[in-house]
C-alpha cells in the first residue's frame, strides 16, 4: 500500500472518529449530577449574541462539554490509574493515598483566612455574648496532620495553627484535642472523623466545659458499604469501609428541631445512607440551624455549637451533659439573623472547625 491510501486511510478514520464523537457528545444521555464527584455538572449555556460577544457562552460551553463528555467516568478513572500507577504521581486531583487512607493536600496555612474567621467569631461574640457566657474553641485537625508527614506531602504547622486561632481569639478558652487523635479516628476514603472513636474527645470536651458524661453508647451499623467524598474525586479503586453510629436513651428520645424544615426529626436520619452521603445520617448533614432537646437531662444547662460538618457526630456525644444544644452553621446562615431563634442567655458557646474549613472561611457569611 502506498503512502498516498495510507494518508486517505487514516484521514477517513480520523473523521469517522470526530463524528462518532461529534454524534455521541449530542445525543449521549446527559446527568444534572455527579454523585461519585459530589457536585452538580454544568448544563447547555444559554445562547444570546451578548453572551457570544463577550466571552461568556463559550467559557460556559467549555465547562459543559467537560462535564457533559461521553463515557466521562471511565475516562477519569482511566486518568487516575495512568496518573497514579503508570507515571508513578503522588497524587491525583491533589488527593493522594498512604496505608490505606485518601487524603486531600491542605497547605500552606492561609493566614487571611484564619483572620476572617476569627473576625467572623468575634462578631458574634461582641453582638450576643456576655460575661454570663463560658466560650470556648476548639480546633480539629484533619487527616494530613498525621498522615502527610510519613507519605512526604507538604504539611501544615497544625500546633502553630492552633496557636494563632487561639491567640486570634482571646475571648475563648481554647481546648485541643490533637493529642487524643490518631489516623484511625478517622475514615480512610472521607474527611470527616468516625464518632464511635471519638468518644474520648467528647468527653475531653465536656469535662472541661464544666459537664460530664456517662460511657454506656453502644456501637451499632448504619451501612457496611461507605465510601467518602475522596473515593469518587480521585477517580481512585479506593475500598469501602463500615459507618458506625453510637446511641443510647438519651440520644433514643432526643428530640430534634430543623429550622430549614420546620419539622421535628431524630438525631439520625437513617434514609441518607442510600444518598449521595451517608455521612449525613448525623443530624441530616449541611443544616444552618437546629436544636437537640435532652428529655432525660438531670440539669438546664444548654449548649451552642458554631460548627461545620464534624460537629454532626460529635454534637450526640455531647447530648448527655446538656438539656439542649443549638447547633449553627454560618456558612449557610448569617450570625445577624440568629438573634430571631436562639436565646444565649448564660449558655456555653463553643465555636468547633476543622482546619478544613478555618483554612477556607470565605464559605462563612
Amino acid at each position: 500500500m502506498d503512502m498516498r491510501k495510507k494518508n486517505k486511510i487514516m484521514c477517513v478514520l480520523f473523521a469517522c472518529f470526530l463524528s462518532l464523537g461529534f454524534f455521541l457528545c449530542i445525543f449521549f444521555p446527559k446527568e444534572d449530577y455527579s454523585y461519585s464527584e459530589r457536585r452538580k455538572l454544568a448544563k447547555m449555556p444559554e445562547f444570546s449574541w451578548a453572551s457570544v460577544l463577550n466571552g461568556r457562552f463559550m467559557t460556559d460551553f467549555d465547562s459543559y462539554a467537560q462535564d457533559q463528555f461521553p463515557f466521562r467516568e471511565s475516562f477519569r478513572r482511566l486518568k487516575a490509574f495512568a496518573a497514579t500507577d503508570a507515571f508513578q504521581r503522588k497524587d491525583n486531583h491533589g488527593i493522594y493515598q498512604t496505608e490505606g487512607y485518601a487524603s486531600a493536600m491542605e497547605y500552606p496555612m492561609n493566614e487571611s483566612s484564619l483572620n476572617r474567621a476569627a473576625q467572623r467569631f468575634r462578631h458574634i461574640y461582641n453582638k450576643y455574648l456576655t460575661e454570663e457566657n463560658s466560650v470556648y474553641l476548639c480546633v480539629i485537625p484533619d487527616k494530613n496532620y498525621f498522615l502527610a508527614p510519613k507519605s512526604g506531602h507538604l504539611s501544615m504547622d497544625y500546633l502553630a495553627f492552633e496557636k494563632s486561632m487561639a491567640e486570634k481569639m482571646e475571648f475563648a478558652e481554647n481546648i485541643s484535642i490533637s493529642h487524643l487523635l490518631e489516623q484511625a479516628d478517622f475514615y480512610k476514603t472521607d474527611t470527616h472523623w468516625r464518632q464511635e472513636r471519638i468518644e474520648d474527645v467528647a468527653n475531653h470536651l465536656a469535662k472541661t466545659m464544666g459537664t460530664s458524661l456517662k460511657q454506656d453508647h453502644q456501637k451499632k451499623t448504619a451501612t457496611s458499604d461507605f465510601l467518602g467524598v475522596y473515593a469518587g474525586q480521585s477517580a481512585l479503586p479506593l475500598s469501602s469501609e463500615p459507618l458506625y453510629y453510637l446511641t443510647n436513651d438519651a440520644i433514643d428520645q432526643a428530640v430534634v428541631y430543623n429550622y430549614e424544615t420546620n419539622k421535628i426529626q431524630s438525631v439520625y436520619d437513617f434514609s441518607r445512607t442510600d444518598g449521595k452521603d451517608p455521612y449525613e445520617i448525623f443530624l441530616s448533614g449541611p443544616v444552618s440551624l437546629l436544636t437537640i432537646e435532652n428529655p432525660m437531662a438531670s440539669a438546664s444547662k444548654e449548649l451552642i455549637v458554631f460548627r461545620d460538618s464534624f460537629g454532626s457526630s460529635l454534637a450526640p456525644l455531647l447530648l448527655g451533659g446538656y438539656s439542649k444544644i443549638t447547633l449553627v452553621d454560618i456558612r449557610y446562615i448569617h450570625p445577624d439573623y440568629l438573634e430571631q431563634y436562639v436565646d444565649f442567655t448564660e449558655c456555653d458557646v463553643l465555636f468547633l472547625y476543622s482546619t478544613l474549613v478555618l483554612n477556607n472561611s470565605d464559605t462563612f457569611k
